[in-house]
């Protein structure tokens, strides 16, 4: 609890979905100097408005997770924007917290960064293997390079700087938008959605052979601080569960615990994404002791009780 005390720190993308539970676990371990830019603010594309934070701020840490980011459609149709805004995002925020003499730097990455065809479950050892996934590899390859710097401003300039690689994330306060959600909350919001409204059938993408790991956003916040107080290397670090699921009994679960009775549609023309997603969370127990602690089903079940309690305000 100490670590925190007295420390100034900048979370990026403090009032996003994880950005929310970092803030509020850091609050909890008595940092009360947290600084949220946002992003009308603080366009941190822009070297010289994040001079003009980090001169206002003079933090010592930053939680680096700003991300421009969404699901496969997203990804489809914004991979220049997708690929730009995160790499000018994180190479300007860390060249200027270097220049500023930040003591120490937490950059989330993304398993987007993963070559497609990753032995499962992925080790951090594996991240150079090949060509990530094509409809997210902008994505994926922008926020890879973090790792990149990251480690050359190690070795240059003796910068702490760490790299982090949650899996897919899913919770309460999640993005139920139709245009750029992830699979969890499209699947809660169709099943609900087609409850409320008489529908008998929803229509999911894909084949729903391709598998996926998913880690609660509370879970995932604990990781990210654990590593922030205890982790000082040059290695990424997996962030996950440990565990991974076929889609189409991702979707079965939803529909079971939805209460959905229609049909379930395959749109087999959709893409299916990477065909395998699992972490080796070995290095993160290890190093700083996380483990996830929050079952899939328990997590699922308080993601569609908050959205059944505000979808009319989303």
């Amino acid at each position: 609890m100490g670590f925190w005390k007295d420390k100034r720190v900048i979370v990026t993308g403090g009032g996003g979905f994880l950005g929310k539970s970092v803030v509020a676990l850091l609050k909890q371990r008595f940092c009360d100097k947290i600084f949220v830019p946002r992003s009308k603010e603080y366009d941190l594309r822009r070297s010289s408005i994040i001079k003009r934070m980090l001169k206002t701020v003079n933090p010592d840490i930053i939680i680096h997770l700003a991300a421009v980011v969404g699901g496969i459609g997203a990804n489809r149709e914004n991979p220049g924007k997708f690929f730009y805004d995160n790499l000018v995002m994180g190479v300007e925020l860390m060249e200027q917290s270097r220049l500023a003499g930040v003591g120490k730097f937490t950059a989330v990455g993304t398993i987007c960064a993963y070559p497609k065809f990753t032995k499962v479950p992925f080790r951090e050892d594996d991240l150079w293997g090949g060509y990530p996934e094509e409809t997210n590899a902008p994505y994926g390859l922008a926020k890879k390079m973090l790792l990149v710097q990251s480690q050359a401003y190690r070795q240059q300039y003796g910068f702490n700087s760490i790299y982090l690689l949650p899996v897919n994330l899913y919770g309460p306060g999640d993005n139920f938008s139709p245009v750029s959600s992830h699979v969890i909350p499209a699947l809660i919001k169709k099943c609900v959605d087609a409850i409320k409204n008489g529908e008998k059938k929803i229509v999911v993408w894909g084949t729903g052979k391709a598998t996926r790991e998913f880690l609660y956003v509370d879970d995932a916040a604990r990781g990210i601080v654990l590593a922030t107080e205890c982790y000082d290397k040059p290695e990424p670090v997996n962030i996950g569960a440990g565990f991974e699921i076929t889609i189409k009994d991702l979707v079965h679960l939803i529909v079971s615990m939805t209460g959905f009775q229609g049909d379930v549609i395959w749109d087999s023309t959709k893409p299916d994404g990477q065909p395998r997603r699992c972490l080796d969370v070995s290095r993160a127990q290890k190093e700083f002791g996380f483990q996830a602690k929050v079952r899939l089903e328990e997590g699922l079940r308080k993601t569609i009780h908050w959205y059944v309690r505000n979808q009319e305000e989303l």
